[in-house]
């Protein structure tokens, strides 16, 4: 029987019912890694012995424990820049190949509460600086759906993971679009909820004000699940909202009569391939047939959202990672002369193309004479996208858009052209700008190649999302 093909929810009730023992689950999530990835490359590093004591562990525990965690037994994959206590966590950088943080990052501490499986540790785009997960320095991903595709990025690891079914559910963090475009292009759902509803405690900072940790699965209904769980208060990140989701008892009816659909010209223009607007034409045609209206909405400073989030991210990039000198952890030149020359060869050799380039962005428009010109107008922009989606808001209850221009590109097609690689996150960005949450749920209607349908709702309204989104999921093509 393969398990892992069940909803999340519905092999946690087995396991807890004792149908089916954890170390059975577990033990077929690892032979099938064992089988799919050395081709796919989706885990960093697989965490056998730890993952089979504690699955040894919970198959011991009386019923009355087992009822009182939700993900009992489950499988799950974690993005290698989330911490994982004494297990190696590298954000896909050589800079800190062999670090073991003496922590867990507080979404993880959630997973184990509720009796989820750390499996392993997915690869990424280096530090999440990417939207291929092509930048890792431990070679590419591919993605499940064709393995001369990229799976997308930088969450690609944890998507091509959930697509090829080697475990129900993963984490990853999006930054700019980094759970919703890798879930695109593998054909999973993956939810980046409201900025501040999940604690970043344990997350490798990328752009502290951006980042957000999120679940991935092949059921819109376990992301809900996943996000109950980890969404708990946790006082040791100050941005935490201390807004735990709860899912209401008719969140999966259906019923989306009523439903307001705004459509944001400025996300269907010329740009888009005709392989992303028709399925997503049909399924607007399939909301609308099922009692949803279409409202016609427009978003008049997200042209500008690319330019905005590359200043942002990329300054608050350069100040999160000057604290990669080789001193406390991680890599560290050995051949050095002086302390500056350590300093400065750590960080040559270290880094990665990608990163280096983000930092020397992100210094130049923090310097002085820059800051004004760029950082502080960015800013101000940044305000601007986030009134245009509160006064959209009034108009619609959801924003359903593209996730990218187009389905997944070979790999090594843009890796070497940098723009082409960033206008990728063209549709996704806005969203961590404006703090919302948004996810990618697959598109019914798509070709070949897996197409997401992107929605996007109002600050906490995670339950409207995935309400629309499940009505996605339900559809036939």
């Amino acid at each position: 029987m393969a398990f892992l093909n069940m909803s999340v929810s519905g092999l946690a009730a087995k396991t807890r019912k004792k149908e089916i023992g954890c170390v059975e689950a577990l033990k077929q999530s690892l032979d099938l890694i064992k089988k799919e990835d050395s081709s796919l490359h989706s885990f960093i590093s697989v965490q056998e012995k730890e993952a089979l004591e504690r699955a040894e562990m919970l198959d011991s525990l009386p019923d009355e424990r087992r009822k009182q965690m939700p993900l009992f037994g489950v499988p799950v994959a974690v993005k290698d820049n989330i911490c994982t206590q004494g297990v190696e966590t590298t954000c896909g950088s050589r800079m800190l190949r062999g670090f073991k943080p003496p922590y867990n990052a507080a979404a993880v501490e959630m997973l184990l509460d509720a009796g989820a499986v750390i499996v392993g540790k997915t690869n990424l785009d280096e530090f999440a600086m990417g939207s291929s997960t092509e930048t890792s320095d431990f070679g590419p991903t591919r993605n499940p759906a064709d393995r001369e595709r990229i799976p997308g990025g930088s969450s690609g690891g944890s998507a091509a993971a959930v697509g090829a079914g080697l475990v129900p559910a993963a984490l990853g963090s999006d930054t700019g679009g980094s759970i919703r475009q890798p879930c695109s292009h593998c054909g999973v759902a993956g939810l980046k909820p409201t900025y501040g509803r999940v604690s970043r405690y344990g997350l490798v900072a990328f752009a502290s004000s951006l980042d957000q940790i999120g679940p991935m699965a092949s059921d819109v209904r376990d992301l809900g699940l996943v996000l109950s769980v980890i969404s708990r208060e946790d006082k040791r990140d100050s941005t935490c909202a201390g807004k735990p989701f709860r899912e209401p008892d008719d969140l999966y009816s259906g019923d989306i009569r009523g439903l307001r659909i705004g459509l944001p010209r400025e996300y269907f223009g010329d740009g888009l391939s005709d392989e992303v607007r028709r399925p997503l034409m049909e399924t607007l045609q399939r909301l609308k047939d099922a009692g949803a209206e279409a409202v016609d909405i427009s978003l008049p400073n997200v042209s500008f959202a690319i330019a905005v989030y590359y200043i942002i991210c990329t300054a608050e990039a350069s100040s999160n990672l000057a604290r990669y000198d080789g001193v406390k952890y991680g890599y560290r030149d050995l051949n050095s002369s002086s302390l500056t020359d350590m300093y400065s060869e750590t960080r040559r050799q270290g880094f990665g193309a990608e990163v280096k380039r983000r930092i020397m962005l992100g210094t130049y428009v923090l310097s002085s004479g820059y800051y004004d010109a760029y950082y502080l107008k960015a800013a101000k922009v940044r305000t601007l996208i986030r009134n245009d989606f509160s006064n959209a808001f009034e108009k619609c209850d959801v924003l359903m858009s593209p996730v990218t221009p187009s389905p997944a590109f070979r790999i090594g097609e843009k890796v070497n052209d940098p723009l082409q690689m960033y206008l990728t996150d063209i549709y996704t960005v806005s969203a961590n700008l404006a703090g919302i949450p948004a996810l990618s749920v697959p598109c019914p209607f798509a070709g070949k190649l897996p197409v997401g349908v992107q929605l996007m709702a109002p600050h906490w309204r995670e339950d409207t999302l995935l309400r629309s989104a499940f009505a996605v999921q339900e559809m036939k093509a």
